[in-house]
């Protein structure tokens, strides 16, 4: 039988802080205006929506992959989405499909190693830090496109 080392977080509590951060980017979403959304960008970086593109390709995609062991190459932007609207509704599906996957994991499953999109092989719980890393990451660029057309970005540490 595989021994567990020791837990600092349960499952439960990662979720969370997990959907925390998801719920503070849709608000960045939110208050973007329709336009700049699409078309703003500062030094070459791409606007926030293909930023969430890559988001919404990462997180449900990446974890559905991993409950089903599904090595799957990584797949962006297969979808046209040409509103807001369309991404918020795209985020929510995910948020719910997240938790979904969520519950089929088990403890063991976080020390597991798997190769996600075919590519990056490490242990579950590190691919799933990435997700949340990767997202505070292209958040930021989002805070700063919001700062450069005068809105006031939500508050980071409102999750």
């Amino acid at each position: 039988m595989k021994t567990l080392e020791a837990q600092v977080i349960t499952p439960e509590d990662l979720l969370k802080h997990w959907q925390g951060h998801r719920a503070l980017t849709r608000r960045v979403i939110e208050a973007f205006p329709e336009k700049d959304f699409f078309e703003f960008s500062i030094g070459g970086m791409r606007p926030f929506s293909k930023l969430v593109d890559e988001l919404l390709a990462i997180g449900a995609p990446a974890l559905k992959g991993i409950v089903n062991r599904d090595s799957a190459p990584y797949t962006e932007g297969t979808e046209k989405l040409i509103f807001k609207a369309q991404y918020l509704e795209k985020w929510d599906e995910a948020t719910a499909e997240i938790n979904e996957n969520w519950q089929k994991l088990s403890i063991e499953d976080f020390n597991e190693t798997f190769k996600l999109f075919g590519q990056y092989e490490f242990p579950i719980i590190q691919n799933i830090l990435y997700f949340v890393d990767n997202e505070i990451h292209h958040r930021g660029q989002g805070y700063v496109y919001l700062r450069a057309l005068g809105i006031e970005p939500p508050f980071f540490w409102e999750r």
